[in-house]
């Protein structure tokens, strides 16, 4: 046995990959940027499961696709790709977006449920770089992004088009057509709605060696053109028919990063890798408690869309950062979606809420960048539902809602709302792991000078500035000494 067996190469197995350690610069960057742009952001309704649902009979979509562009066999989904036109699309007007909202790693779709790549695909004519725009849209992000010294990942949904268009099996649409079976295929039967069982791990008909050869391929070379430092899948490679190319997928990702000297990561949904081997993601949800491994919520700005559509139920700036403050406290990162229009403008609302959300992380980034968390996450009375598609299910942080982080001396307590003139922290009591006799100064982030404090066995009081620096979350800076 190798004296350090994870500086050697890993091989197509979990016992090999289980060598795998999460990358220093993610743990550090905390946020990243989700970017859903597609042809489903063309006919702008329901959300990015448009082109499925069109094709199911009886759905909203269906209806609505009828009454507005005609009969499926007239007018399909492939007949949105001429006005994906990004005509605006500016990749480096973006990035310096993503600049300003402090995020530090994005990650555009690089192919969703829908088969339609928006990188230049050597495996089909279906792509952005041959229809539609007419460019390697991913391409020009990675170099944008990477001028302003962010770090491309990219997102792979192809395993989902397995079944993502079946519903035009079904009666008379250009699904059937076989000129565009390159496109709509496979189409094979797959879960229609919840009352069948998304999570089954071996749903029938399974997809065959050709798709699951061509679904390796494809992610392989998303990562040979674009060298992303992290690919992040949706849920359905927990299919069991997955598993070996999953391996196989992942022990030629890591290998390749190191090769290129770069840490690299996957995301992964519920028990698809096991513990240790990948990064374990949370879709629009979060954990109750601290987490010992490193681990992601994606989440989007919409509660109804992660795509553009013209009806978003936007998200507030600070609902956002007060659920960024409570991942990073319980050992995670955020990665937070928006959904460009099909000309390449990022909607107003959206790059107004980027924009606050940068303003924030100016003044109190460095409770957030390169911290780890404290030994609680934090204290106060809000309840976080725990779990996948639970981000909608809670009430708004309070002030006396506080979450923790550390970095080298210091101690960050940041007050997920306004608590008053004053707040009182029961976990940093004269009994706590921070006695008065440790504790230098304390300040509150964004505003000059320090401000008073005492301690006692109910906690550690502290008065707050008379003048607010902001409208969202509160950190307190507490500085320690002897340590």
């Amino acid at each position: 046995m190798p004296s350090n067996p994870k500086s050697t190469k890993y091989e197509p197995t979990w016992e090999s990959l289980k060598n795998y350690t999460v990358p220093q610069w993610y743990m550090d960057a905390k946020f990243g940027l989700f970017i859903h742009w597609g042809v489903y952001s063309v006919p702008a309704f329901g959300n990015e499961w448009y082109p499925r649902n069109m094709y199911l009979q009886g759905s909203r979509e269906y209806h609505h696709h009828l009454k507005t562009y005609g009969p499926h066999t007239l007018f399909g989904y492939k007949d949105f790709i001429p006005q994906l036109t990004a005509e605006k699309f500016d990749a480096d007007e973006w990035a310096r977006l993503f600049k300003a909202a402090g995020a530090r790693f994005i990650m555009p779709v690089a192919e969703h449920h829908d088969g339609f790549p928006m990188y230049d695909c050597s495996f089909s004519n279906w792509t952005a770089a041959k229809m539609g725009p007419k460019r390697d849209i991913i391409g020009e992000l990675a170099e944008a992004v990477r001028r302003q010294e962010l770090i491309l990942g990219v997102s792979s949904h192809r395993a989902e088009h397995w079944f993502f268009f079946n519903g035009g099996r079904e009666f008379d649409s250009d699904v059937q057509d076989p000129r565009y079976e390159d496109f709509y295929g496979p189409a094979q039967p797959g879960p229609r709605d919840e009352t069948d069982d998304w999570r089954s791990k071996d749903w029938t008909p399974r997809p065959n060696g050709k798709f699951l050869d061509d679904w390796l391929a494809r992610t392989c070379e998303l990562v040979d053109k674009y060298q992303p430092q992290v690919v992040y899948f949706d849920w359905w490679i927990e299919q069991v028919v997955f598993e070996p190319y999953l391996q196989k997928f992942a022990a030629y990702y890591y290998n390749r990063g190191k090769e290129w000297g770069k840490g690299v990561v996957i995301n992964y949904k519920y028990q698809t890798f096991p513990a240790g081997t990948a990064v374990y993601d949370i879709e629009r949800g979060q954990l109750k408690g601290m987490r010992p491994d490193f681990w992601q919520t994606d989440t989007s700005v919409s509660k109804n869309s992660w795509g553009y559509i013209k009806n978003h139920n936007y998200k507030t700036a600070g609902d956002i950062i007060g659920d960024l403050v409570d991942i990073v406290s319980k050992n995670g990162a955020l990665l937070l979606n928006i959904g460009p229009r099909p000309d390449g403008t990022i909607p107003e609302p959206e790059q107004a809420m980027l924009r606050e959300i940068g303003r924030w992380l100016a003044i109190n980034g460095e409770a957030i960048y390169g911290t780890r968390p404290w030994h609680v996450f934090g204290e106060g009375p809000t309840e976080i539902v725990e779990g996948s598609f639970a981000d909608t299910r809670r009430a708004r942080f309070t002030g006396q809602d506080i979450r923790f982080t550390t970095k080298d001396k210091t101690l960050y307590a940041i007050c997920l709302a306004w608590p008053g003139e004053a707040v009182n922290i029961t976990s940093l009591s004269a009994n706590s792991p921070v006695p008065a006799d440790k504790i230098g100064e304390i300040s509150m982030l964004g505003v000059p000078g320090v401000l008073s404090w005492e301690q006692n066995e109910a906690g550690l009081t502290l008065q707050t500035p008379a003048q607010k620096p902001g409208e969202n979350a509160y950190t307190f800076k507490i500085v320690l000494k002897g340590l």
